[in-house]
């Protein structure tokens, strides 16, 4: 067996000789090796190509099996247009029509809108038809990711009917191990998994074995709240129904992955304030329109920030000393900001800010800033008395050591909370944006408290 699996494994990785058939133009060996490959590999490997050895490819696989290597092709929005462009129209149309549903309103939706209409024009009247149904449906939703190719039967007929419709229906279906069961008005009725059928009497009636008990999701519900409903019922697939419960579709396991990892992507690009971190740009200047937007409001709020500072420039010039400790809270602000950040923008990402109330929420985190704050201000204190040989300079970091941490933990808690409140993504609340928030908290307090202890401090 281990054997088989190595030998597995040199093939997968077996480039050259791929690369040897396609330039020596033998398209039989070409094929015989190349769809051999699980579709992930034939992605990768196309992937590698120029443009011209792709063109070849083209001519050597049929539509269908182009669309099978499609589905698995990651590629920035840029990517997509050009390699469509290097196919015909009438072969880059036909393929779309063969993949999956929403694979390839995946791929549309990265396509302007007049190439979208030119290649529905072109391709068949059916699949062209399908893929519109979806392509209405806005973005980020259940119905922008689910696929209609799915199987339903009917509560009135018998286990040996329901098997002749799965193998008949099976080759198109997406998934086969969950069979909906539909009622006369089409709604969603049950679900009964292709287990149920095979363990079953052919006369047995699909109603004495449908289960009713239905998780489903509604059409326009988003789809970080579809690919946490998989997760929590470790689903394979889920029923997508309209507001009187008809069956519009279903979404996969496979496509809440593909969400999952869009969702985290988007969320760290934004925890990084950079818009858009999906792929590796090619240029800096893209990189530099991505990263400039946040960059410029950042600037200008270190510009409040050192505004702020020089209000300060009399306490400063009486007491110089001042001035060492300035990062050193500013930085300690930032840090714990973050960290209340990232525990509620998790929260709200994975669903456990639902069973927790948001008040206890906030208390908790207040709860940490007061002792993160107690212990850290201690230390500073005793620290500082040691090193400065001055007591007031310690007791005055300290006393900004503390409050500066209970209230940059609860701006890092409440700012997200209340993003998310009104509806705007909390992953926006991003590290650099608390950082400079706190940066102007801290300095308020710490120069404050500063003219409290100005007669105490070395001049």
């Amino acid at each position: 067996m281990e054997e088989a699996v190595n030998e597995k494994d040199a093939h997968h990785m077996d480039r050259k000789l791929l690369i040897d058939s396609l330039q020596n133009e033998d398209m039989e060996k070409f094929r015989d090796e190349f769809l051999d490959l699980h579709p992930y590999d034939q992605a990768s490997f196309f992937k590698e190509l120029d443009e011209e050895t792709r063109e070849r490819i083209y001519h050597y696989l049929s539509p269908e099996e182009m669309a099978t290597l499609f589905e698995n092709l990651e590629m920035g929005d840029d990517n997509y247009q050009d390699v469509l462009a290097e196919m015909t129209p009438n072969y880059a149309a036909e393929m779309i029509s063969k993949m999956y549903v929403d694979d390839a309103v995946d791929v549309l939706n990265e396509l302007e809108k007049d190439q979208v209409v030119s290649y529905l024009t072109i391709m068949d009247e059916e699949a062209a038809q399908e893929i519109k149904e979806l392509l209405h449906y806005e973005e980020y939703t259940a119905g922008s990711i689910m696929t209609t190719d799915f199987i339903s039967i009917s509560a009135n007929q018998t286990v040996r009917s329901a098997m002749y419709i799965l193998k008949n229906e099976a080759p198109k279906a997406e998934t086969i191990y969950y069979i909906y069961v539909l009622d006369d008005e089409k709604r969603l009725a049950g679900v009964i998994s292709l287990r149920d059928l095979i363990v079953n009497d052919d006369d047995t009636m699909i109603s004495e074995i449908t289960n009713d008990r239905i998780v489903s999701v509604s059409v326009g519900d988003d789809q970080e709240e579809v690919a946490r409903k998989i997760k929590d019922y470790n689903f394979l697939a889920l029923p997508v129904v309209d507001f009187q419960n008809h069956l519009l579709g279903i979404i996969t396991v496979d496509d809440v992955m593909d969400v999952m990892a869009e969702e985290a992507s988007d969320d760290y690009s934004k925890l990084a304030a950079v818009s858009d971190m999906d792929t590796i740009d090619r240029s800096p200047l893209s990189a530099a329109k991505k990263r400039l937007p946040w960059l410029i409001i950042l600037l200008y709020l270190g510009m409040g920030t050192a505004s702020l500072a020089a209000r300060f420039e009399a306490t400063l010039e009486k007491a110089a000393i001042l001035g060492a400790f300035i990062t050193l809270i500013a930085g300690m602000a930032g840090n714990t900001g973050t960290q209340a950040l990232a525990v509620v923008v998790r929260g709200i990402a994975t669903g456990d800010l639902e069973k927790e109330s948001r008040l206890k929420l906030i208390l908790r985190e207040a709860g940490t800033g007061l002792i993160t704050g107690t212990i850290c201000g201690i230390l500073v204190t005793i620290t500082i008395f040691i090193w400065k040989g001055n007591i007031f300079l310690g007791i005055l970091v300290g006393i900004s050591i503390f409050c500066t941490l209970i209230i940059a933990t609860l701006a890092g808690a409440i700012i997200p909370l209340a993003m998310h409140k009104f509806k705007i993504d909390p992953a926006v609340a991003s590290g650099p944006f608390i950082t400079t928030i706190n940066d102007i908290i801290s300095i308020l307090i710490y120069f404050s408290i500063a003219n409290l202890f100005m007669n105490f401090l070395p001049k």
